[in-house]
């Protein structure tokens, strides 16, 4: 097991160097990233590129949408979402840092999401709410 982690820490290090050497070369170390396992020609590029539109569009609801039109359901999938991809991007190789960050971002934004829909649902008066009339009349049967 720590064997397994010299190596990969050995190899980090080896590519550091490589990407050193190449800024001396000039444009060489962009072109090295360009063409690299991780770089733009790459779905482990453009696919965290693209879930940021969940991060973008939470945030657009944080800011614009009122709390009632949450939906806990909806915010609660997109929390496991974000946390199973939080773990593969971490286990797979190479390590997707974009894909990370994002789903990072993600869960933070949709934990605050479904803490806004909370703090709204139980403050709500069950005598002026529809919904809740109904629910407070099944728990006496």
């Amino acid at each position: 097991m720590l064997g397994r982690h010299i190596v990969r820490a050995m190899k980090t290090v080896r590519t550091a160097g490589l990407a050193a050497a190449g800024k001396k070369e000039g444009g060489a170390s962009l072109m090295t990233w360009v063409n690299s396992e991780t770089g733009p020609k790459t779905t482990h590029f453009w696919g965290p590129i693209a879930n940021w539109g969940f991060v973008i569009a939470g945030l657009n609801d944080t800011l614009t949408k009122e709390p009632d039109t949450i939906s806990p359901k909806m915010t609660g999938v997109l929390c496991m979402y974000s946390a199973l991809f939080m773990r593969f991007a971490w286990v797979i190789s190479p390590r997707n840092y974009i894909l990370f960050a994002c789903h990072v971002s993600n869960e933070c934004v949709q934990l605050n999401q479904m803490r806004r829909w909370a703090t709204w649902r139980y403050a709500q008066d069950p005598e002026q709410d529809p919904v809740l009339q109904i629910q407070e009349s099944g728990k006496d049967k």
